[in-house]
Order: structure tokens, then sequence, then C-alpha cells
């Protein structure tokens, strides 16, 4: 049997990962980790995982950026894998991640969608193709209670973008301060906050007469909660420190 410790485990993607874990075969949730302490499933909530004596084989992190250092230190002291879900990492964070990968299994993915992951790769090939003969412009939409723009999701697929660009490029979030043509070398990142939006990403590649535009929309939670929990089936039987992602995910399906 799978044990897994969920983080966040009171907010909206916390009660959709624990539906669907209780859906499946050979896995149960042992332990849930959040500021918000009541209990819903036959699990204990715990504000704090140090505050947990049991043992889990993996943890599901959904919970917010500000939370990813104490359950850094909790994986490094137990040696347990965790499955980075929350986004608006600072740069300082993100180099406390990277560290920690060296030290015990890390997960961490811009989004949890297969869909999102397979238009990545998408996204490299276009770029490859179509060089700098096309200006890229990303377009981002989420519900209006999202706390971080851009989404963790567009920025990973402007460096997919980025990746496979014959040039640097600059990143532009803003541009009304600006009174100039457009550069050459940039890729627009706009976001869009309302409603209930589940997400949508939109990547333009703006040529002359012409513009391809490679699209994905959520259309429920759901399609992250099924990513996060095939990730840690995957990561549960890894036992070599490293970071992982969801092409490691999809090339073990593919085995």
């Amino acid at each position: 049997m799978l044990k897994i410790a969920l983080s966040g485990c009171n907010g909206r993607m916390g009660h959709v990962i624990s539906d669907i874990v209780a859906g499946r075969d050979g896995m149960e949730i042992v332990a849930g980790f959040d500021i918000n302490t009541a209990k819903y499933a036959d699990f204990p909530v715990f504000a704090d995982p140090f505050e947990f004596n049991g043992t889990c084989d993996v943890i599901i992190d959904f919970s917010n950026a500000s939370s990813t250092e104490h359950l850094l230190s909790y994986c490094e002291k137990h040696g347990t894998p965790i499955i980075i879900c929350t986004t608006g990492h600072s740069p300082e964070q993100l180099q406390s991640i990277r560290e920690a990968s060296a030290k015990f299994p890390v997960f961490r993915s811009g989004n949890m969608s297969l869909g999102i992951n397979l238009m990545t790769e998408l996204l490299r090939k276009s770029a490859a193709v179509l060089g700098d003969k096309y200006d890229v412009e990303i377009i981002e939409k989420h519900h209006n209670q999202k706390l971080d723009a851009p989404s963790g999701t567009a920025l990973m697929l402007a460096d997919a973008v980025a990746e496979a660009l014959p040039y640097d490029a600059e990143y532009v979030y803003d541009r009304h301060e600006r009174r100039a043509k457009r550069p050459a070398h940039e890729i627009g990142i706009s976001a869009i906050r309302g409603g209930t939006i589940v997400g949508e990403h939109s990547v333009l590649f703006c040529g002359r007469d012409e513009i391809i535009e490679i699209k994905h929309t959520a259309l429920s939670r759901e399609v992250f909660a099924v990513g996060a929990v095939d990730a840690a089936a995957f990561m549960a039987g890894c036992k070599q420190p490293g970071m992982y992602d969801m092409s490691d995910v999809i090339a073990a399906h593919n085995a």
C-alpha cells in the first residue's frame, strides 16, 4: 500500500486529490498537513509536518510557496520523496529546491497536467522550426482567487520556447510604460484573472500574414490531481536523489 502525506489537504486541490486517491487501489492518504486542521476524511491533519509521527512513502504538496522550505526540511530528515505542485516560488526558494534534490528525490512541475506537458514538447519543436521569424506571445487565464501572476505554467511554457529559440529571449510582463515598437527578441506574457476559470494557456507564434496558436484548456482541477497522484506513484519507487518532472512520468509509462 502506497502511503501518501498531503500538504495543503484542506485547499481546493487537496480535496480533489483526496477523492482521486480514495478511488484508486493500492494507495491511501495517511496524513494531511494544513494550517486549517479541520478533519474531513479518515486521515489526521497536522498544522506542522513534524507533528506527524507516522511514516509515508511520498508527500504531495499543493499548499503555498511559503511552506516549501519547511517541507523540504521534513523530507531531508526522513528521506521522503516530495511532489512540489505549488507555484510562485522566489529565485531563492527555487535554489533551495535544487539544493534539496541533491539529498533526496524531488519532483517539481509548473503544471501537473499531461496535456500541458505534451504541449511543452510541441512548443520546443515549433520554436526550433519557426526561429526568429515569428514573435512569441503567451496569454494565460485563471480564476480570480489565484495569487501568483504570471502562472507557473506560463513560465514553464515560456522556458520551453526559449530553450529552442536561436536567441536569448527577454520575458516581458508589462508594456503599459513602453512607448516603442515591440523588440524582436522578447516573449510577451499576459495574465488574466476572472471568475472561476480553471486554467487556459495560449502560445502564439505571430509571423508575416499568419498566426500559429497552440492552446490548452483545463476544464476541471481533476486533470492536475490525476497528474499529481501519478507522479506520487512514480516517485514512491524512486530511491535516487535528483530533480524529476512529468517527462519522467511520461517516459515511465512508455517504457
